[in-house]
């Protein structure tokens, strides 16, 4: 009798969220002192036009 192993099949395999290439940038957390002023800005603007 012939001794098979059950395997996953390549695609079922490539397609696991453990075995995809991590995307550049996907995981940034950090930001610059400019995209926080930014923000604070633009949130200022949008409080700002709600009250009128």
């Amino acid at each position: 009798m012939a001794n098979k192993r059950k395997q996953d099949a390549k695609a079922a395999v490539q397609s696991t969220r453990l075995n995809t290439m991590p995307v550049p940038g996907a995981d940034d957390t950090e930001f610059s002192a400019e995209e926080a002023a930014q923000a604070f800005r633009d949130n200022n603007n949008a409080e700002s036009k709600r009250r009128t």
